[in-house]
């Protein structure tokens, strides 16, 4: 199955912390995803040169897109599940990861599974930002799984390379991981086993035209 990680940060600098301590924390779940016949590809958004006039793919007429939009819009689809990796701000999710998430339709997404990590220098590993993660993933359509990662202190578990740092127990963060991972790669097989018996798309009818289409129907006078 393929899982695509998307890093929440595009900070290369937060002193006193390492430089970009997510991309340690995206690196280690790429390599515990990747075990067995699984395949991960890292989404970094300093890879991606956005315009500053916020459009998102889904209004480029087709054909219209910019090739990088496009690309990673193909990507989403082909995808069997996800990984959102996030710090905390203000007890929220990365702005970074929400700016580049929002250039995309929840059809993308949608009938898979996510699975919320989350990273701090501090003691609380940015466990309150997974709170509104939960929600807005949800929104997308990629339901996250009910076990989730938090990395108290980040730069003292990980390495730059995404391994454990030798003087911490590595089993038992093994552990900590799989219990996560090992429910996405279920439910991503299960999602992925259920679209090729049913293609949900023509079961429930997409919202194509205005918001208008999400409203419950107008009770007569």
């Amino acid at each position: 199955m393929k899982f695509l990680i998307f890093l929440g940060s595009v900070r290369d600098s937060t002193p006193p912390s390492p430089p970009r301590l997510g991309l340690r924390v995206a690196q280690a779940c790429v390599v515990h995803i990747q075990q067995g016949d699984h395949f991960a590809e890292l989404i970094d958004p300093l890879a991606f040169n956005l315009e500053p006039i916020f459009k998102p793919h889904f209004t480029y007429a087709r054909g219209k897109a910019p090739s990088q939009l496009q690309s990673l819009a193909e990507k989403i689809e082909n995808a069997d599940g996800y990984v959102m990796v996030s710090p905390e701000y203000n007890h929220s999710m990365s702005p970074a990861l929400a700016h580049l998430l929002n250039h995309f339709g929840s059809s993308l997404f949608s009938y898979k599974p996510s699975a919320i990590v989350t990273y701090s220098k501090g003691q609380w590993g940015g466990a309150r930002a997974a709170v509104g993660m939960r929600t807005f993933l949800s929104e997308l359509g990629c339901l996250p799984v009910s076990a989730m990662i938090h990395i108290p202190k980040a730069h003292e578990v990980l390495a730059e390379s995404g391994d454990f740092v030798r003087k911490i127990d590595a089993e038992e963060w093994n552990d900590y991981f799989a219990r996560t991972f090992t429910q996405l790669k279920w439910w991503a097989s299960a999602t992925q086993n259920q679209r090729r018996a049913i293609d949900p798309h023509k079961l429930i009818r997409a919202f194509r035209r205005d918001p208008s289409e999400r409203n419950a129907p107008q009770a007569s006078e």
